[in-house]
């Protein structure tokens, strides 16, 4: 055999070896391309900033059905090249707008999968199911559920019509962010979880008529015919009983959320009781009581006023705030009663009325 012949027959040995080692390539790589296309709408509310898969086991993407050498079809398991979770948020990064100061929304697969069957004149059927939820990214790590999505896509195809599966996957995914996209122009300044700030307004809980509950006004001091419960045993001439509340109104307009809140500085007469003489110096240690709740009322108040609140949990803060006023509340009280021996000190007892006084007038009540 001549040296040229050899050289030949190996030549075509070696093409077969290649043409087959191509061929079981081709069927045996497990990886889709998700390439580029450009939606025809803009997402300029928000962009993706993490992908989560949450779907159940086992995660296959695409069950596709091909043809082997004899022309047999065979079911094969493909995922999207580099990983599902990489591909799609790649993917959205190259075709959907992604500035890091539109809302943050965390993308979450529940369902993602593509299947393919027989079907007649030698064509293949698919299904593609999607479900996924959007979710708005908060401060450390919380995400705060926005809305769910379910489609899918049916489809046929020739055997050798490759490009099928993939175009259908990254069109599920941009129906997908169609969807949310139509739903925050929509929601962006009504829905409360949406919201960007939190406004707090102030007002002074009042009830006309009056009933039981006199509720805190400088221009409405207590009077001895508001003590209406019987008198206690025990030392004390007379006590009353303060509390402090508040009531919430929230709306949103803008994508702000406005938040009224109504302090309630309050003293019910039915827990109010008197004895004994019911002169002036006694009523006026009493009426202390009542302006030190309002004092406390008022620092609340500040101290809600003088943060920035989160929109997505104001109500902690405000409710952690409200907690630390009670307990404030009642320091405050038992140090007046304790220092004015319940008012028998009268020299501490002046000094303590000059003290209310000065903050009531820095607190502009009175």
């Amino acid at each position: 055999m001549t040296n040229n012949r050899l050289k030949i027959i190996l030549f075509w040995l070696l093409a077969l070896i290649f043409a087959s080692n191509a061929s079981m390539a081709q069927i045996n790589d497990s990886t889709l391309l998700m390439k580029d296309e450009k939606p025809d709408f803009s997402t300029n509310t928000f962009h993706i900033i993490r992908v989560e898969d949450e779907r159940a086991a086992p995660k296959e993407t695409a069950r596709l059905l091909l043809l082997n050498n004899s022309g047999t079809s065979i079911s094969r398991v493909f995922h999207l090249q580099g990983g599902d979770v990489f591909a799609i948020k790649n993917f959205i990064n190259r075709n959907f707008s992604q500035t890091d100061t539109l809302r943050p929304i965390v993308l979450t697969l529940k369902q993602y999968q593509l299947t393919e069957t027989s079907a007649s004149n030698n064509e293949i059927a698919g299904n593609l199911v999607i479900e996924c939820q959007f979710g708005l990214q908060r401060e450390y790590g919380v995400v705060t559920p926005l809305i769910s999505y379910k489609g899918g896509y049916h489809y046929t195809r020739a055997a050798g019509q490759k490009e099928v599966p993939p175009t259908i996957l990254r069109r599920g995914i941009i129906n997908a962010m169609s969807f949310f996209n139509n739903w925050l122009k929509q929601h962006i300044n009504s829905d409360i979880r949406l919201a960007r700030a939190v406004k707090v307004n102030f007002t002074d809980y009042t009830e006309q008529p009056e009933g039981d509950t006199i509720y805190y006004s400088a221009l409405r001091p207590i009077t001895w015919a508001d003590f209406q419960d019987k008198p206690r045993a025990g030392n004390f001439e007379a006590e009353v009983f303060t509390g402090i509340g508040f009531n919430e109104q929230t709306v949103v307009e803008n994508g702000l959320i406005k938040l009224t809140i109504a302090v309630k500085v309050y003293l019910p007469k039915s827990a109010a009781w008197a004895k004994g003489d019911k002169d002036s110096y006694a009523l006026d240690h009493e009426q202390r009581h009542f302006d030190i709740a309002k004092i406390i009322g008022e620092h609340f108040k500040q101290k809600i006023a003088a943060m920035v609140l989160a929109v997505w949990d104001y109500d902690g803060f405000i409710n952690e705030q409200y907690l630390e006023t009670l307990r404030e509340q009642t320091r405050m009280q038992n140090q007046y009663d304790r220092e004015t021996r319940h008012g028998m000190d009268r020299e501490e007892q002046e000094i303590w009325d000059k003290r209310i006084d000065t903050e009531l007038k820095l607190l502009r009540v009175k």
